[in-house]
């Protein structure tokens, strides 16, 4: 009996722990290289992304990098897409029309044709909710 139950704890603490969700809420973006590592560790964790309200600017960076069957979106997602922008030392900021490209062409298949029918990444914001986020985007169960 003892030895059971050794086995059976044994076995128990051996297990991983249970992956959580990671929520997003509300991002308004910002420095693409810290999205790009933040999302390729949830995406090497095993972690799934809930886009559960505003995700914009880099945050839909993980549109990218995720893959599709751990990333979903609630009711309340909104993606915000724009053009890449580089910020110097002094704050001024330029066009990256190359990072731009880049960028646009990560996205899956369906969000580039959706941004190219609005007008493409300008530095004008476009923004995808609703009925056409959820014909892209898987939604959350």
């Amino acid at each position: 009996m003892r030895r059971a139950l050794y086995a059976a704890f044994f076995s128990l603490a051996s297990l991983s722990p249970a992956l959580a969700d990671v929520r997003i809420e509300a991002s308004p973006g910002g420095i693409a290289t810290s999205f790009v590592d933040y999302f390729e560790a949830l995406r090497e964790s095993g972690e799934r992304v809930v886009i559960d309200g505003p995700c914009f600017s880099a945050c839909t960076l993980a549109l990218s990098i995720m893959p599709p069957s751990r990333l979903c979106a609630t009711r309340r997602a909104i993606l915000g897409f724009h053009a890449a922008k580089l910020v110097d030392q002094d704050g001024d900021v330029y066009p990256a029309p190359e990072a731009t490209r880049v960028v646009a062409d990560t996205y899956p298949a369906p969000i580039r044709r959706w941004i190219k029918r609005h007008g493409g990444l300008t530095s004008r914001p476009i923004f995808l909710y609703g009925r056409e986020l959820a014909a892209m985007v898987p939604l959350c169960r």
